[in-house]
């Protein structure tokens, strides 16, 4: 029993690293699925135009739904239609174009990391370039080649062109080696902004460590518990609910907060380092529905989805 306690234990404060292991998995093999099932060059002028659907649209629309799982995207922009003030507070727009970046940059990991995957394959950046009907390109591209090459590159992705074999293998290789060395220099670049991104965001913090790492488990622990008490209390008025409707009585008072209280705790929090709030609800608690003047600093919205190193 320790034993399992011992391995649960682990995989929760893994969780994060697993699900960026799983979600680069399933992005390996839809690419791997589109690739045998879906995707047909057509070997002809329609070639670029082919290849780039393929290579960004599976990425633009993971980054749609990259958005829309995101609970803070909602958090920001439910009821802004009504009352823009949420997500300007005081006229402040460097509040909502701070928490819109940290939104889009949690959105931007599967689709960089099916462009990764998708050139690193080869298959879609071959049938893309091989249709591209640019010059300059075509000049570099069939350089030393038979004048077959320009025009009938486009048919090289489909073997049907009518070069020499060697020449039609080379310009696969070429174009399959364009695209692994822009996959990795995607990678390269991914990895190198999220390390200085880290590192900044470290440098500026002005609580230690070991209080971050308190936060993380706080919130955890309040998003758990804050989801069952939506359940006992649904339950409860719900049940109340039904009883008065079946047995014909008066309904008996039901505590439940004011519309403004729902409005205050829905707040993307703010950090203040005078003081010791570990999410929006427990401001509310500590200090009443009042508006918070204090500091703020570039923690906003941490703990909402950032990981803590």
């Amino acid at each position: 029993m320790d034993g399992f306690q011992t391995v649960l234990k682990f995989f929760m404060h893994r969780k994060t690293a697993i699900g960026y292991s799983f979600m680069a998995l399933l992005t390996m093999g839809g690419e791997r699925v589109f690739s045998l099932v879906a995707f047909r060059c057509p070997c002809s002028n329609e070639n670029f135009r082919y290849g780039l659907v393929f290579l960004f649209s599976p990425a633009f629309v993971l980054l749609v739904i990259g958005y829309f799982l995101n609970s803070r995207t909602w958090k920001l922009f439910t009821g802004c239609w009504v009352n823009p003030r949420k997500i300007f507070p005081k006229g402040n727009i460097c509040h909502f174009f701070y928490v819109l970046i940290q939104i889009t940059l949690n959105a931007l990991i599967a689709p960089v990391m099916w462009l990764s995957v998708a050139l690193l394959n080869g298959t879609f950046y071959e049938c893309a370039m091989s249709g591209l009907k640019n010059p300059a390109y075509l000049h570099a591209i069939c350089h030393s080649k038979s004048a077959t090459c320009f025009e009938e590159l486009h048919k090289v992705a489909c073997d049907k062109s009518s070069m020499p074999f060697s020449e039609s293998d080379e310009l696969k290789r070429t174009l399959q080696a364009q695209s692994q060395i822009l996959g990795w220099c995607v990678i390269m670049t991914t990895a190198l902004l999220s390390l200085l991104a880290t590192c900044c965001a470290s440098c500026q913090s002005k609580v230690s460590h070991l209080q971050l790492m308190f936060w993380r488990v706080y919130t955890e622990k309040e998003k758990e518990q804050l989801e069952e008490v939506f359940q006992v209390y649904a339950s409860k008025l719900s049940e109340r609910n039904l009883k008065c409707f079946f047995e014909n009585k008066e309904p008996e008072e039901f505590p439940m907060p004011a519309f403004q209280a729902w409005e205050d705790a829905s707040q993307l929090y703010s950090f203040s380092s005078s003081k010791q709030h570990y999410s929006t609800i427990h401001r509310l608690i500590e200090e009443g529905r009042k508006e918070i003047k204090g500091e703020r600093d570039t923690m906003l919205d941490f703990v909402d989805g950032s990981e803590i190193p």
